[in-house]
């Protein structure tokens, strides 16, 4: 039995992850969830996979989950409930046979690092934590001796498809994006885009800040940087098409000319599933693809013009080490300030690009040594991008 803990667990993809466990009692065992304040859903798992710790994001929080469990316990006993950055890392350093790493941002980077240098092998779905710092993150897999298995539909697909396969032989790497919900809409009906259209994502089920990234495309910017990371390849090895269907999740162009291709139905479980379960599979209740149904599978070029957002990751990986990390950060600010309507749509990558280029003019760290350097640079572009806002 694989013992699990969840960084992340009331999210989408930790919902989803406990959907997986689920349905597989026998191999399975949760030993720690994290959240940040969704007290009746963390009560609700807490009650059902009865991990024996606990973090929450604030003291309130924890307080009134022990207070929920207490109402509810029927003789359980109640797990041990830590509190803030400090519980994060208390999850994430429990001796397990894997962390599942699902929070969304950069504060999934230190948990991560944690958890690797605890021994845990890692299911990483916080691509910020390779955004930032792969670089890092990837030093700390080596000297530990830890996997880490992706678990974003994309990176999973190419995971997949290079099962078996030599390193030199990769000639590309092609990951897909549905083109969001946007996709066929005009620069100017974009420009007024509201939150609620910007959310509706036409293929996936996923969390706000998740959903507006997919709507710029900038989730497929930080997944080209993620990719370089996570299989070692050059930015000039690493491409996006768009794939409305979400029905292929990536591909691998050989040197040879050969493509190999994953394909499914839009379901995270099956990504998750794969990770938690490697190197075996799992049967799953998901609905079975069927080809003759789906009937066509479409393909087109990103449009620079109407998303930028890739275009700017692409020469923020090729700038310096810090400079992904900057891109995040600002980023993340601009989405939230986007979530709360206090700036349109396309202010979004148009204030991402505003601080890389105030980045590049004087920049505060360009070499990442160790993780005080990814903080000193996600602060500076926090930074930049309010002031700008």
């Amino acid at each position: 039995m694989k013992r699990v803990s969840i960084l992340g667990s009331t999210g989408s993809i930790g919902k989803q992850t406990l959907d997986v466990v689920a349905n597989a009692p026998e191999r399975f065992e949760v030993v720690g969830l994290a959240a940040g304040a969704s007290v009746e859903k963390m009560a609700e798992q807490v009650r059902r996979f009865r991990p024996g710790l606990v973090a929450m994001g604030n003291a309130q929080a924890a307080e009134d989950l022990r207070t929920a469990l207490r109402a509810s316990a029927d003789g359980q006993d109640l797990p041990r409930i830590e509190v803030g950055s400090e519980g994060l890392l208390a999850v994430a350093t429990e001796p397990v046979d894997m962390v599942v790493s699902a929070l969304v941002g950069a504060v999934g980077l230190a948990p991560t690092l944690a958890a690797i240098a605890a021994g845990s092998d890692i299911a990483l779905a916080n691509k910020e934590a390779m955004v930032t710092a792969g670089a890092l993150v990837n030093r700390a897999l080596a000297k530990h001796q830890v996997t880490l298995l992706p678990v974003d539909s994309e990176h999973s697909a190419i995971f997949q498809a290079l099962a078996g396969q030599r390193h030199e032989d990769i000639h590309k790497l092609i990951l897909t994006a549905s083109g969001g919900p946007f996709r066929t809409w005009s620069a100017e009906r974009i420009a007024e885009a509201s939150v609620e259209q910007a959310l509706n994502h036409p293929n996936w089920d996923m969390g706000p800040k998740i959903t507006i990234d997919s709507a710029t495309l900038m989730n497929k910017g930080l997944e080209l940087i993620e990719a370089r990371w996570l299989f070692d390849v050059s930015p000039k090895q690493l491409e996006v098409v768009v794939h409305p269907q979400s029905i292929i999740h990536s591909m691998v162009e050989f040197c040879d000319g050969s493509v190999l291709a994953q394909l499914g139905l839009p379901d995270m479980r099956v990504p998750i599933a794969v990770a938690l379960a490697h190197p075996q599979r799992i049967p799953l209740d998901n609905p079975r693809m069927n080809l003759a149904e789906i009937g066509q599978l479409d393909f087109e070029a990103p449009d620079g013009k109407r998303f930028p957002a890739v275009d700017l990751a692409l020469s923020a990986l090729a700038s310096c080490e810090a400079a992904p990390a900057v891109l995040n950060a600002a980023n993340e600010i601009a989405v939230a300030e986007f979530l709360e309507g206090k700036i349109p749509f396309p202010r979004i990558v148009a204030l991402c690009s505003e601080v890389l280029d105030a980045f590049h003019r004087q920049p505060p760290v360009e070499k990442l040594h160790e993780l005080a350097d990814v903080l000193e640079a996600d602060a500076w572009a926090r930074r930049a991008a309010r002031e700008r806002v």
